[in-house]
């Protein structure tokens, strides 16, 4: 039994050790994708960025014939 054990105690520490070091992941990782908004949150936005005065009303209107045309 101990003849088997200290090989596998061994074998797990370093298998930690160079996932560790190297950076592997098993079992996947997270991913990221970029998401655009929506014509409809960005017009949410603007409606923000007008009511805190960020924008102007001419700004605001020009920016959302932008949005809305084809």
């Amino acid at each position: 039994m101990k003849k088997l054990l200290i090989p596998t105690v061994m074998g797990l520490a370093a298998m930690t050790l160079f996932s560790g070091c190297l950076g592997l992941s098993i079992g996947g990782g997270a991913t990221t994708k970029s998401q655009t908004a929506t014509v409809g949150q960005q017009l949410v936005d603007l409606q923000k960025a007008k009511d805190a005065g960020a924008i102007n009303d001419a700004e605001f209107q020009a920016q959302k014939a932008k949005l809305l045309a084809p």
